[in-house]
């Protein structure tokens, strides 16, 4: 028994639920089928009942129910076998193929409605169909009876088909979700349809048959006190000799309809019209006639739900008493035929609606899910602009999410450019540091041996030149060459120590661009260094260096400040002979705050620099000094600030006009 709860645990669920549903449905069903197919009071749960139809109305609902349940049980036990077969498929996904999970998991979408149709559609019609084959007619009654089983049904089994969404929701989140191959797709405006208009076609339904029902009765109170009153004045006002002067006088009484016709019973339950032609009534019309009639004013009805009834008085005839009545229809064909075409109006005209909302919600959904499509297939996002806000609801919040995840994406897609190219600078520098460590080393060697040489050469050239004073030799010229001998090795020693300076220079600055280590200085400490290096430079040019400082000389910046010295220095020595030797000239050094960064801005008057070149600046060694230049300064100092600063150089230059570089350093 354990085996079997557990192997059914879903179906067993969905069984109680329904069971539960039933049971409430039941009891409704109970107390409003009397009241929309106005029952006759009295004749239902009673002997009266039995002898007509040999149940109770009880015994008919307690059917009617057994019936519903065991369609439920059909319908659910077979639209989810799969649930059995695949029943340990959540602890043990390994045992099936991606083919047998998306085949549950396309179940898991589409079972719950089949079971909502099925539950909805086969209770009604079979219900309706026996209804119809019990009374022996279709007609008003019978469609008043579907409209009804239909409208209650819908309700729950809409309310069932909503638990069973979630409950096949919580399987769902469960199964291996890696791969969403061969999924059947579905769409919002199908789950709107499947939720929202069975609920409208019950309102309609619902209100239509209501109000139906309300008119019946008002118009059958109505049309029996019309006919009530024409009998008893009929009555009144008549004198009868016989039979037949009975029956032919009935012929002046006013029928308000053409089915309506008058017919007079006799004691021995016969009846017959106003032509005196025999006819015949239904056993229950009969029996509430002799039996109820009298207790209910005259008044006789013709069937549980049928909107026929009858109004009644008994006449004396020479001491025979019979019994005159008037057989009438409450409401027309035409009433039934109103009814029905306004309530397909109202639906056409709710499906249009509903069409519309759900289309607008689906172009809303569309949109975003388009544009994450996009992201999500490496489009380039910068050319994802932020969705408008067109609504105040849920689909807003759903926007302004999306925008603040491209927004987010954006900065981090714009974070992992600048850390590649900040990567790469330090790539760049690594390699140049290499490169220049390796020609230092190959230069150095060679140039301490001319060195070597060059001293060699000093001590031959101090022998030579005592040699000259040997008496024996007697030249002047001799003397002369000595001299400029000394001369020119003086000039290589000189030049070979200027070269070893500037190659051990060039090391040390490799070494620079190499050194990772944290380190720590604040604005004040850059620019007195600043200062102090370029005052020599600065002065022998007779160009004045203006500091403007528009923020707090305290700001800490994270770096090496010789690096950065050395960036700032070798802008400056650009501006400097950017002016061609041209003495009273103005550079603008000014450092100032922008959200989170420093810049530095060096500002110069002079030549400028042609569009191509400032195109091609810090992308290659490139330079406007011709022979005197390499463009390996600019170069190695934007490598410095993208790789040790994490920071970025700018420049903004027009020939004749000047130039100025902006040096960003994030804080």
């Amino acid at each position: 028994m354990k085996k079997i709860l557990e192997k059914y645990k879903l179906q067993f669920k969905l069984l109680s639920v329904l069971s539960i549903g039933l049971v409430a449905l039941t009891v409704i069903y109970y107390f409003l089928i009397p009241m929309i197919l106005n029952y006759p009071d009295g004749t239902y749960g009673t002997n009266f009942q039995i002898e007509v139809e040999n149940t109770f109305y009880l015994t008919q609902v307690l059917l009617i129910a057994s019936a519903i349940f065991s369609i439920f049980v059909t319908v659910t036990f077979l639209e989810t076998r799969f649930l059995t077969k695949y029943s340990d498929l959540i602890k043990n996904p390994h045992k099936y193929s991606i083919k047998e999970i998306n085949y549950v998991k396309n179940k898991l979408f589409t079972t719950p409605y089949a079971i909502l149709i099925l539950n909805i559609a086969i209770p009604s019609i079979a219900l309706t169909l026996i209804h119809a084959y019990t009374i022996h007619q279709f007609g008003i009654t019978t469609l008043k009876l579907f409209i009804l089983v239909l409208t209650l049904m819908t309700l729950f089994v809409t309310s069932v088909f909503i638990y069973t969404c979630n409950l096949f929701k919580k399987i769902l989140v469960q199964l291996p979700h890696d791969s969403v191959t061969d999924l059947k797709r579905s769409t919002l405006k199908r789950r709107i349809f499947f939720n929202i208009v069975p609920l409208i076609m019950v309102s309609i339904l619902f209100t239509s048959v209501l109000g139906y029902s309300i008119v019946s009765i008002k118009t059958g109170h109505s049309l029996f006190e019309t006919y009530h009153n024409a009998l008893y004045y009929f009555d009144k006002y008549n004198t009868f000799s016989s039979f037949s002067d009975l029956t032919e006088k009935t012929n002046t009484l006013n029928l308000l309809n053409k089915d309506d016709y008058v017919f007079i019973k006799t004691a021995d339950d016969k009846y017959y019209n106003s032509k005196g032609e025999e006819i015949h009534v239904s056993k229950f019309f009969n029996k509430y006639l002799n039996e109820m009639s009298s207790s209910n004013n005259g008044r006789v009805y013709e069937y549980y739900g049928i909107d026929c009834q009858g109004a009644t008085i008994d006449i004396d005839v020479n001491g025979v008493t019979y019994t005159v009545g008037i057989y009438f229809s409450i409401l027309s064909i035409e009433v039934l035929f109103y009814f029905s075409i306004s309530f397909i109006v109202l639906v056409i005209i709710n499906l249009i609606l509903l069409t519309l909302f759900a289309k607008s919600l689906s172009n809303d959904i569309n949109i975003i899910s388009s544009n994450f499509l996009d992201m999500t297939k490496n489009k380039d996002t910068n050319e994802l602009e932020p969705l408008a806000l067109t609504s105040n609801d849920e689909f807003g919040t759903l926007i302004i999410s999306f925008n603040k995840i491209l927004d987010f994406t954006k900065n981090n897609i714009r974070q992992i450019h600048d850390n590649q190219e900040t990567l790469m600078e330090k790539e760049r520098l690594a390699s140049l540091g290499q490169l220049i460590g390796g020609i230092a080393h190959n230069l150095k060697t060679p140039i301490m041996s001319i060195s070597g040489a060059a001293e060699g050469l000093t001590d031959l050239i101090k022998e030579y030149d005592s040699s000259i004073e040997d008496p024996e030799v007697n030249s002047n010229d001799h003397h002369d060459i000595a001299k400029d001998m000394e001369t020119w090795v003086s000039k290589i020693k000189t030049h070979t120590e200027y070269m070893s300076d500037v190659i051990t220079a060039v090391k040390g600055q490799a070494v620079t661009l190499n050194n990772e280590e944290a380190m720590t200085f604040t604005i004040e400490e850059l620019l007195k260094r600043v200062n102090i290096l370029m005052r020599h430079e600065l002065k022998n040019a007779i160009v004045y260096l203006n500091i403007s400082m528009k923020t707090d000389e305290s700001t800490i910046i994270h770096g090496d400040v010789n690096s950065l010295v050395q960036v700032i220095n070798n802008m400056i020595s650009n501006s400097i002979q950017s002016y061609n030797g041209k003495p009273e000239q103005n550079i603008d050094l000014v450092v100032e705050k922008e959200e989170n960064n420093i810049i530095i801005s060096i500002k110069d008057y002079g030549a400028g620099m042609p569009k191509n070149v400032k195109n091609k600046l810090f992308k290659e060694m490139i330079t406007t000094k011709g022979k005197n230049g390499t463009g390996l300064g600019l170069y190695m100092s934007y490598s410095t600030i993208r790789a040790h600063f994490n920071g970025n150089i700018t420049v903004d230059s027009e020939e004749g006009q000047g130039t100025t570089f902006h040096i960003s350093l994030p804080l």
